[in-house]
């Protein structure tokens, strides 16, 4: 696992998508930063907001296409028919890759934050340092979720193009048409069925899961209606964090779980 990881990482510092949305992230990083700098912003306001939304856009996206392009590639260019005549498990390949490519994603919003922040301090405004701290998990936590569900995507798909339409319907599904989509399904709903199912859609959707939780965090709970109320208790108590984790946890190991017997049954056959 650990020399996969380290392949993954090398190939990964040398991929110019990765310094193509490092670039792109730290532009709108640092474009959010001056039209701030005459102070510091703390908790959930618009500047907050508006970062927020960036990355709830952009990093999923780079996530799906960066892990789900890893594993196509393998297959591409005949390096797992390779490998899968080496006793290297299936379980360490998957895990290889996903611990290699998390790092090359932490390095690229490490990056974006860091370079934001230092230009931030010199010009003596930008966000305070805890606003700042949870955009940062929030920016973690999403390219985490998603490069487990990239990972998934890879085994799926045959080529890159196949994984490009697969990661780019997931993304528009999950980001761009999901509140429409969710105002659509409560509305056809009886008016006693809207709490259950909303916790339940919220809970199938991770990237909406992890937004809601940055709000109530960031102190913005009242922008989100009183269908949300039971979200900001259970959010600000303390086992509010504990069980976001797990949840998380709990979506990555599925994927993961997933691809791996995908895998497994294909090397079989093979």
């Amino acid at each position: 696992m650990r020399d996969v990881a380290a392949r993954e990482m090398k190939i990964g510092f040398r991929n110019p998508w990765a310094y193509s949305f490092t670039a792109l992230f730290a532009l709108f990083m640092l474009s959010l930063l001056f039209i701030n700098a005459q102070g510091y912003v703390t908790g959930y306001s618009g500047s907050s907001s508006t970062m927020l939304n960036l990355a709830l856009y952009l990093l999923p996206l780079m996530a799906l296409m960066l892990g789900s392009f890893s594993l196509t590639g393998e297959k591409e260019e005949g390096n797992w028919a390779l490998l899968s005549t080496y006793p290297l498990g299936t379980w360490a390949f998957l895990t290889g890759k996903y611990t290699g490519l998390a790092i090359v994603l932490l390095a690229i919003v490490t990056f974006g934050f860091g370079l934001s922040g230092a230009v931030g301090s010199l010009l003596g405004g930008g966000f305070n340092f805890a606003t700042y701290g949870q955009l940062f998990v929030f920016s973690l936590s999403l390219s985490f979720l998603f490069l487990g569900v990239a990972l998934l995507i890879g085994t799926i798909a045959h080529n890159r193009w196949q994984a490009l339409t697969i990661g780019v319907g997931i993304w528009f599904f999950a980001i761009i048409a999901w509140p429409s989509i969710l105002i659509a399904a409560l509305g056809m709903m009886p008016y006693t069925w809207i709490k259950p199912a909303l916790t339940v859609l919220t809970f199938l959707n991770p990237a909406e899961l992890t937004r809601l939780f940055t709000v109530v965090k960031l102190g913005g709970g009242s922008t989100l209606g009183p269908e949300y109320y039971n979200w900001m208790l259970w959010i600000r108590s303390p086992w509010g964090t504990p069980v976001f984790i797990g949840v998380l946890v709990l979506w990555i190991g599925t994927a993961l779980t997933i691809a791996y017997r995908l895998w497994e049954r294909e090397r079989r056959r093979g």
